[in-house]
């Protein structure tokens, strides 16, 4: 083997170590924890659907982040439905009966048991991270909610 080839084995292997340390670190990233973080903005379920509704690239300016890590809410809102995903996490709808659209709030395996209790009708608040806005399918002809995830009740 001549010199120039074992420079050129060097580099690239060199370069490989590079790449999977990189993709280990990204994949043992720890998780943001939501819960522990300072909320960004609050108010009620009827604004950030209204915000939406009104116009989605403003509202997605304001609450999303291209990076990933978007802005953390705390949302109050009348309980309007409660169901679980096919991960059996609780999902709670925020909406007051005359809105177009609500937020729909996931929680975790972590915070399930905290939505256990909620009555529909409840006023609460509900602290999470916005993944999706309002907006309205045509071809469905129906309003879809704000969608939050990694949420937990506010208790006060």
């Amino acid at each position: 083997m001549g010199k120039r080839t074992k420079i050129i084995t060097a580099i690239l292997g060199f370069g490989l170590l590079i790449v999977i340390g990189v993709a280990y670190y990204m994949f043992n990233m720890p998780q943001r924890d939501v819960q522990s973080a300072k909320t960004d903005f609050s108010l009620s379920s009827s604004e950030i659907v209204n915000q939406y509704l009104a116009d989605a690239n403003i509202a997605n300016e304001k609450y999303l982040q291209e990076e990933g890590d978007s802005k953390i809410l705390a949302v109050t809102g009348k309980v309007f439905a409660i169901s679980e995903d096919l991960n059996n996490q609780k999902v709670i709808l925020l909406k007051d009966s005359s809105e177009k659209a609500g937020v729909s709030c996931t929680f975790t395996k972590e915070t399930n048991k905290n939505a256990e209790n909620l009555q529909i009708g409840e006023t609460i608040t509900i602290k999470g991270v916005i993944r999706s806005g309002a907006g309205f399918d045509e071809d469905l002809d129906l309003y879809e909610d704000v969608i939050m995830e990694k949420c937990d009740v506010i208790r006060e």
